[in-house]
């Protein structure tokens, strides 16, 4: 999606980046290269953060610089610069094929990529009204001062924390087939409110998600933070007042701000094709849906959908290109419950015969090599599905659980354990004020097979992160994960606050 008032950075745009491309591209055809891709990348970056509505930190990155990647009969080659000249490309397409040749004593399984399709010279960018980096710094650290202020204003909060973290990241790719120049905004702001008692201290904080979006998510478009704000600091008191869970075994309804985030370790990482295959270990583990289950595994319940995809309007994986050239598509990952689809890269597509890339591969900076990564992966409400309310209703006994906090899984993406940030009791269809303490724990598919109903469209929101690790080296990435409310039944319910649990 393309907003016509958008156009490319200038200061981006004017760079020499095609003469770059051409004697990048030249010089690795004329080194032995039989493939040669070429970016050119700026990443903008700015942090703000304050305490007690007092700054703390404002600091601004700028990553520019530019990368090659060849294969040489069979073998990755790879070399970047930061001297965005052409006699610097020329020289990193060089050393490329170098590495490669270099690697190729090394490498036991030729690589090969999965046709696609040309799509010729092709500009793209993310859906947003207002560049948060045409606004002024004082700007954004009054916004947070104010709102921070209406925090400590209330007698149960004792310290507020704000921080607003944004990127806009400009790349330039082409393999000769395909020449993408690409925009991409995102912003994260959070804040939070803290409360001190003789007990100790809790705190709570926004459910606001990170978005694709720009400045005008913050003033307006998108999420009402004022909303929010104000009844922060009450639900903060209710939640020090409110009685520890008894563990055991209850119904659960689920908040899509805290189920993105199941949704990304149990599901996200799991359908990564290059963890499933064993090609990803170190970094966070393999996964349990091996390919031998495709098509075969009951992951969840019949009312499950879960999609891959790089075209969701504000989402923080939202692409038209990927770092290979492919185009941004939606795909199934989970039909009817059953998994169906892969998150797959070019090598990885053609490794496992599944056909055509679907657009995963991603670089976080030009130092460093596109590794495949995740998409937008998410649970697909039901169509004229119910309300949250409804959902409620559906419950004698159970908890309703809203916000992301801490979690855990294992390695291979299948016993986990998550918390949250609000818990509400559920007696007889009804909300009977908070619990606190609460941690659901599960394996991956007693879990989704445990969902007896998702909501409608109406109870979906998009959340997300924007540092998913990956690799090694070490490299993050920004992604989305789309929810409705839903409804689980029988989930394992623990105590957190106490050191021995039984159901």
């Amino acid at each position: 999606m393309t907003e016509a008032s958008n156009v490319i950075d200038p200061e981006f745009a004017q760079l020499p980046l095609r003469n770059l491309a051409d004697a990048a591209l030249s010089a690795a055809r004329q080194a032995g290269a039989q493939h040669a891709d070429f970016r050119a990348e700026r990443v903008r970056g700015q942090r703000v953060r304050l305490s007690d509505a007092q700054l703390q930190a404002l600091s601004d990155a700028d990553d520019a610089g530019l990368a090659v990647r060849v294969i040489v009969d069979g073998t990755w080659g790879f070399a970047s610069a930061v001297d965005l000249t052409p006699q610097a490309a020329a020289e990193a397409a060089r050393k490329a094929v170098e590495v490669a040749r270099v690697a190729a004593a090394m490498n036991t399984e030729r690589i090969e990529l999965a046709p696609e399709p040309g799509h010729g010279d092709v500009s793209w960018v993310s859906a947003y009204a207002v560049d948060p980096f045409a606004v002024s710094s004082k700007e954004k650290v009054d916004l947070l001062a104010d709102w921070s202020q209406g925090l400590l204003a209330h007698s149960a909060v004792a310290h507020a924390e704000a921080s607003l973290y944004q990127v806009k990241e400009c790349k330039f790719y082409t393999d000769g087939a395909t020449t993408a120049t690409q925009q991409r905004v995102r912003l994260y702001p959070q804040l939070t409110a803290i409360a001190v008692t003789e007990a100790g201290f809790d705190d709570m904080r926004t459910l606001a998600p990170p978005v694709g979006r720009g400045w005008e998510y913050l003033t307006g478009t998108g999420w009402d933070f004022p909303g929010e704000l104000a009844r922060l600091p009450e639900l903060l008191a209710e939640k020090l007042a409110a009685p520890s869970v008894e563990a055991g075994r209850y119904d659960l309804v689920i908040d899509p701000s805290n189920l993105w985030l199941t949704i990304h370790e149990s599901i996200g990482h799991a359908t990564e094709l290059d963890r499933a295959l064993g090609y990803e270990a170190a970094y966070a583990g393999t996964s349990f849906a091996t390919p031998d289950k495709l098509n075969s595994l009951q992951y969840g319940s019949a009312v499950m959908r879960v999609t891959g995809d790089r075209t969701a309007a504000h989402g923080l994986a939202t692409v038209g290109y990927d770092d290979e050239g492919v185009a941004g598509q939606s795909w199934d990952l989970i039909r009817d419950g059953v998994l169906v689809g892969y998150q797959l890269d070019r090598r990885m597509a053609h490794l496992s015969g599944l056909g055509r890339s679907n657009g995963c591969a991603f670089a976080d900076s030009p130092g460093h090599m596109p590794l495949q990564r995740m998409a937008n992966v998410s649970l697909q409400p039901a169509t004229a599905g119910p309300g949250t309310p409804d959902l409620i209703a559906g419950v004698e006994d159970g908890i309703f659980i809203l916000g992301d906090k801490s979690w855990s899984i294992d390695m291979q993406r299948y016993n986990f354990q998550f918390t949250g940030q609000r818990f509400y009791r559920i007696r007889n269809g009804q909300l009977a004020g908070q619990l606190k303490d609460v941690a659901y724990q599960a394996t991956t598919t007693d879990f989704w097979n445990s969902m007896e109903a998702v909501g409608g469209p109406q109870t979906y929101v998009l959340g997300g992160a924007f540092n998913c690790g990956k690799g090694q080296p070490g490299q993050v990435a920004p992604v989305s994960h789309g929810a409705p409310a839903a409804l689980f039944r029988g989930v394992r319910v623990l105590n957190v606050a106490q050191e021995g649990t039984s159901e």
